[in-house]
Order: structure tokens, then sequence, then C-alpha cells
């Protein structure tokens, strides 16, 4: 009896990207806007030479200074946790951490001060970060509640992104809005059984 054959492995095109580099690309960014370069100030061309390499390598891993600075900004944020899936309560608290160690960061690092400052001048770029970043957060919120609503722990009668505002409004206000408010250990704790109070099957 023949076996078939195993198709062939798919052809690589092109140079794999070289992380060392692009490291090296997105720290060289940090560090101008640090110094007080301005984002309109920032050329793909001088970006390349601070850098030490070429302008074409640049372009290679980014058609343009807008996708160069979504991965500068990716690389501010704290990695998506790790989920339980076993409560939603508790997967919901860590995800609220995970706001919460970000406003604490936003606090101390000069760094990301600035980019947020400058991101936020230019409308379109910080409407792209939104719909890369910002809503893949939104989305694993919304998705816990979804597996909240299936296994009878939340009403199945309520609005999913209505509570995820719920959940992380209070978080956003506190971490980004009113920088001298507190961001205690227990607050996202607090915040989930808030809710979840409100939110449970009657």
């Amino acid at each position: 009896m023949t076996h078939p054959q195993a198709a062939p492995a798919p052809e690589r095109r092109g140079r794999p990207r070289n992380a060392a580099l692009d490291t090296a690309v997105v720290e060289t960014v940090l560090r101008l806007l640090e110094e007080g370069v301005t984002l309109g100030e920032l050329s793909m061309e001088r970006i390349a030479r601070e850098a030490g390499v070429g302008k074409a390598t640049v372009y290679r891993r980014w058609p343009g200074k807008e996708a160069l600075m979504l991965d500068v900004m990716r690389s501010l944020e704290h990695a998506a946790p790790e989920l339980a899936g076993e409560s939603v309560r508790d997967d919901l608290v860590t995800l609220l951490e995970t706001l919460r160690r970000r406003g604490l960061a936003k606090r101390s690092s000069a760094v990301l001060r600035t980019v947020l400052a400058q991101i936020k001048a230019h409308p379109g770029l910080w409407q792209e970060y939104h719909e890369k970043v910002v809503t893949a957060r939104r989305e694993a919120v919304h998705a816990v509640l979804r597996r909240g609503m299936a296994t009878g722990e939340i009403r199945s009668d309520l609005d999913v992104e209505l509570m995820g505002d719920l959940i992380v409004s209070p978080m956003l206000s506190r971490a980004m809005f009113h920088e001298r408010a507190d961001l205690p250990e227990d607050l996202p704790g607090k915040i989930v059984d808030a809710v979840l109070e409100g939110v449970r099957p009657r």
C-alpha cells in the first residue's frame, strides 16, 4: 500500500525579520521622542540614520512612519495576561490588573507619557492605534463576559459592550485621566465585584 507523499513545505520568500534590528529601530524612535523630537519632525530617513541602518532596511520592515509608530506603541504595551478560564470574576480582575499596571507605568515613564501625547496629536494614527491595539483589549473583556453569560454566571439579557464599559471605565478614568487618583492593588477586585453584584442572574 502506497502512502501519499507529504505536501512540500511552502516556499519562504524574502529575508526573515531580524528581531534585534527591529528592536534597535523602535528604541531609536523612543529615544528621539524622549529627547523632544516631535512626531512631525521624525522621518523614516532620520530614523534610519539615527539607528545606524539603511533607509531601505527600514522600509522593508515598515511601509511608512504610521506602521512603525504602531509597533513603537505596541512595544510599550504590557503583554496580554494569561487567563485561567475557570472564573469570570478572576479573569476580569486579571484583565483590569493589566490596565492598573499600565496606568502606573504611564505615571512613572516619561517616555510613555511623551509617546501617548505625540500620538494623540495625530488623529489618524490615534484611530489606527485604537483599531489595532485597544480593540483587542476590549474584545478580551467581552469574550470573558460572553463566557459568563453562557455559563450562567452573568445575566444573558444585558449588553456585552455596556457591561465591558462598566468594568473597564472606572480603571481607565483613574489610570489615564485622573493621574493623582489612587490605584491600589485591590482596586481591580473592587470594581469587578461591584459590577458583578449588579449583573448576576436574579
